[in-house]
């Protein structure tokens, strides 16, 4: 005797071997023996094993699911129009006779193999669907396959390298936000996994992504500047009759600045007085916006939601609007507001008196590092290079080593790290190496360290709040208590000189001002705006920071591609990760043989990827140069860490918060 059972959602045949209560020993017709229980069994029959489940589903084949459906809805199953049957009574009436074995199994697997017509209420047992419930169950079932068949269209025009008006009505989305359960994502996915590429580079090779700087920036923007980078109609005025600086006196001294040929946001400059007692006023001043952008204005929105320049190579997001840049900006020729910081230095280089003081000055030039630094260099300080300014750089030079002395950070055998300038025009990128230290950077970076560390006092010492950075235990944080800045060695350390680049600097400004001018601070004590703008400003500046940097990987990797560089020079940093000497870019060499850090070795380049931001590169030989010290890795900058975020063109401003701060214009 063979038996008909269910097991594992299956049916399946096997010959009785044994039989007891409640279960049965089995052999099925391959020669596997197993035990079964007696109620799994569905029918008995004595047909031979073999060919049984063949002809089975050969007979189901033959069946109609939709006749069958119809035929279980009229029939009446124990006393019930449609009511739940079992496969053998419903074969019965089907067939209108006792049905074969076979015809029976048939019946069995056809109902089993239809669960939206039939639904299962037991071991052999079912139910037909109601009317209803199918009716939708199929229209489901069709609109997948109509969708099967439009993703196996649209897969095709994909793998062949077109992009479907479909995916392109969506491209924003599978770019930057992908819905997974979307069926634009799937069918992307799915021929990227067909094709054996990435999403990102399927739509690239379809033409979606022409420029990986643009998709770069895209990324960014999408999340940080949702509304775009231009200025609402009402930030993009500035009520000139506010602009009136009549009533403060203008300062004796003119003033020069220095900065980038590129730099459009001047906002400090210095000047040199000789007092009739001997005594040298070293005048720093900083563009004073604050005294034209009033607090709740549609500007100062703008500015405490943007909080910082964007500082990306060959471009900027600013601020602020433009409007609100010119009349502050400290451009050669013009008389503008500022505020000032006056060092009076006696003959021995000794600072014995500070004022600050909100005035008018002339700016006289705008020194640009390109044009200075053949006249004001280390090799001129000590002979008269025939600049116009030179006296006046070298007597601020050495004004800025004593500050440094005082801090506690003058050491000349220490090290300089070079910081570097992107510069991008019509999408040629040039990497300029500066080293950090040099006499025109150490000058600028010394007083605007001074300026922030004496406004940060002056606050302090009238009990005005005010925003600060200070660092502890190697961490650098932002703070509204005057805290130490151990890296750079001051007391208290308040973001001030750069009001046109940095909302710090503004919302410092106007507490500045309001201690200079004797009047209530723009904000109080225990402020939750101060505080509201602080924690606002410090996630703002680690993303632009991290995009600075990201931006800055890419040019490097643009230019590998530019110059169809096949080998570099590298130094070994850790384990397999090197550094480039030109660009200065950190990357991952795998299979690379152990070697000692400052090992200098020769690379084979094999890919250059911006879009995805990868460099690829093998291993060739090891130079005969003298590996680099502990020193010189220690201290040269790795663009995997943490940076500033910075005008790029500003090196002294470079230094990350890791290392003793510098802070330049």
């Amino acid at each position: 005797m063979n038996v008909f059972f269910e097991e594992d959602g299956s049916f399946k045949v096997a010959s009785i071997m044994t039989e007891a209560q409640g279960s049965m020993q089995i052999e099925s017709a391959s020669g596997k023996r197993s035990k079964v229980k007696t109620n799994h069994v569905l029918m008995r029959f004595e047909l031979p094993l073999a060919g049984f489940m063949d002809s089975a589903q050969a007979e189901a084949a033959k069946l109609d699911v939709d006749f069958l459906w119809e035929c279980c809805s009229e029939f009446s199953f124990s006393g019930e129009a449609g009511g739940e049957f079992g496969f053998a009574e419903f074969a019965d009436e089907y067939y209108g006779r006792k049905p074969t074995p076979i015809e029976a199994a048939a019946v069995a697997l056809k109902l089993h193999s239809a669960p939206i017509y039939f639904n299962r209420k037991g071991k052999g047992r079912y139910k037909a669907a109601p009317a209803e419930i199918l009716k939708a169950a199929l229209a489901g079932l069709e609109k997948k396959r109509l969708l099967a068949e439009k993703m196996a269209a649209l897969v095709t025009e994909l793998k062949a390298h077109k992009l479907p008006e479909e995916l392109r009505l969506k491209l924003d989305s599978l770019l930057y936000e992908p819905d997974k359960n979307s069926f634009e994502y799937k069918t992307l996915d799915t021929a990227a996994n067909e094709s054996h590429l990435s999403q990102i580079k399927l739509l690239q090779a379809c033409g979606a992504i022409p420029s990986s700087h643009d998709y770069h920036l895209g990324a960014f923007l999408r999340e940080h500047f949702p509304s775009g980078t231009d200025f609402s109609a009402a930030a993009s005025v500035l009520d000139t009759s506010d602009l009136s600086w009549s009533d403060l006196s203008l300062a004796e001294a003119e003033a020069f600045s220095i900065d980038d040929s590129s730099t459009t946001e001047i906002d400090d400059a210095f000047s040199i007085s000789y007092l009739n007692d001997g005594i040298t006023r070293v005048g720093i001043h900083i563009a004073a916006p604050a005294l034209g952008i009033a607090v709740g204005s549609a500007l100062d929105q703008a500015a405490m939601q943007r909080l910082s320049t964007v500082y990306i190579p060959g471009n900027k997001i600013t601020m602020l609007p433009e409007v609100a840049i010119r009349p502050f900006s400290l451009d050669a020729g013009e008389i503008k507001p500022v505020l000032s910081l006056y060092l009076h230095v006696n003959a021995a280089g000794e600072i014995v008196q500070r004022d600050s003081k909100l005035e008018r000055i002339k700016i006289a030039d705008n020194l640009r590092h390109d044009a200075l630094e053949p006249f004001f260099n280390e090799a001129t300080l000590s002979a008269d290079s025939g600049h116009p300014y030179w006296s006046k750089l070298v007597y601020l030079f050495n004004l800025a080593e004593s500050l440094e002395k005082a801090r506690g950070k003058y050491d000349p055998t220490k090290p300089q790290q070079i910081d570097y300038n992107f510069y991008v025009v019509d999408g040629i990128v040039s990497i300029v190496g500066r080293q950090r230290g040099a006499p025109m950077d150490k000058l600028v970076a010394e007083l605007m360290i001074e300026a922030n560390n004496q406004w940060g006092a002056l606050l302090a010492a009238h009990q005005v709040p005010g925003l600060y950075r200070a660092q502890s235990g190697g961490k650098v944080y932002m703070t509204t208590k005057a805290e130490p800045h151990q890296g750079l060695g001051v007391a208290q350390y308040a973001w001030s000189t750069s009001p046109l680049r940095r909302a710090v600097d503004l919302i410092n400004q106007r507490q500045i001002i309001s201690v200079v001018q004797n009047t209530p601070p723009s904000y109080a004590p225990n402020s939750d705006a101060l505080n509201s703008h602080m924690r606002h400003f410090e996630l703002a500046y680690q993303a632009y920071s991290e995009f600075q940097q990201r931006m800055e990987r890419f040019w490097c990797l643009q230019y590998l591609i530019q110059e169809n560089s096949q080998e570099v020079h590298a130094t070994v940093w850790r384990e397999n990760l090197v550094r480039l000497d030109t660009p200065p870019y950190m990357t991952k060499v795998y299979g690379l043989p152990e070697m000692k850090p400052g090992t200098r070795i020769a690379l084979q380049v094999q890919e250059v990827d911006p879009l995805l931001m990868e460099l690829r590169c093998k291993f060739i030989a090891v130079l005969p140069e003298a590996p680099l010290s502990e020193d010189a890795l220690s201290l040269a900058p790795d663009f995997l860490e943490e940076a500033e975020v910075i005008e790029p063109t500003e090196s002294a401003q470079a230094a990350s918060d890791s290392q003793p701060e510098q802070v330049a214009p």
